[in-house]
């Protein structure tokens, strides 16, 4: 397991960072973040992705199921100039029915391939969204090298070892059991086995729901493993990226921006 996992101030720091750098000049063609808006981000953690939008006067909502991170994002937000205009939830996202006002942008940064029944999901989430309101989503396809998050096992073997995910559930749950993973990882892993997310299901999903999509970017690099490990963002090369279910493979990080009808 990586030191950010546990290092939540850490893992906070780095959502920063990424989404200062790369994913607000990824919507700035479609969106003005130095206008006063509104954002909501589900599956929010401490609120890291937020911030960048705090700083500039945005009205923030976060909402994650874990409290204990709703209540460090509170403490890292603490003595933020801007702190009255954000408000952390503790709470299932579908289980939500009103957030105040709707808003002009929701943020799913490394989330959708977390929630059940995405197609459902992809439909209620509209009811937080102002009319042309967009959505934000950055995610690594399911059979990406890591795409897995076998990066959270204790295991230095298994933390490094890429593709082994997708192997069956018996045959995944018995090698995590054999390196000694706690009942507890191995049931947080195959929870995301089991919602894990394809560029094509991902696209479908989106189709059924009437959204529009704005904008798309395939990266080789995920952004993110500048802070994390060093790496320079690369975007994936364009006949890969055109080619469904081979660029699932080979690619690590999807960002897409959409719209309401």
């Amino acid at each position: 397991m990586q030191e950010r996992h546990v290092n939540r101030r850490k893992y906070f720091d780095e959502q920063v960072y990424t989404t200062e750098k790369y994913v607000i000049p990824f919507i700035a063609d479609f969106i003005d973040v130095n206008k006063k808006s509104s954002a909501l981000e589900i599956g929010c953690g401490e609120g890291g992705n937020l911030k960048p939008f705090l700083d500039k006067g945005w009205r923030c909502v976060g909402v994650d199921l874990s409290e204990r991170k709703i209540e460090n994002g509170l403490r890292f937000f603490e003595n933020h100039p801007q702190k009255e205009n954000l408000t952390l939830v503790s709470k299932n996202i579908y289980d939500v029915d009103s957030l105040g006002e709707p808003f002009d942008l929701i943020i799913m940064r490394d989330t959708i391939e977390h929630i059940p029944e995405q197609e459902k999901f992809l439909g209620e989430v509209k009811k937080f969204l102002k009319p042309r309101g967009k959505i934000f989503f950055g995610f690594p396809p399911w059979q990406n090298p890591f795409g897995g998050h076998q990066q959270i096992c204790e295991s230095k073997v298994l933390s490094k070892l890429p593709y082994f995910h997708l192997l069956s559930v018996p045959l995944y749950k018995g090698i995590l059991k054999l390196f000694g993973e706690p009942d507890a990882r191995i049931e947080a892993l195959l929870e995301i086995k089991e919602t894990g997310i394809s560029i094509e299901r991902f696209f479908n999903a989106l189709r059924m729901n009437n959204y529009i999509v704005l904008k798309t970017k395939y990266f080789l690099f995920n952004p993110n493993y500048e802070i994390k490990f060093g790496i320079k963002p690369r975007e994936q090369a364009k006949i890969i990226s055109a080619i469904p279910y081979l660029r699932n493979f080979l690619t690590t990080a999807l960002y897409c921006l959409v719209e309401m009808e």
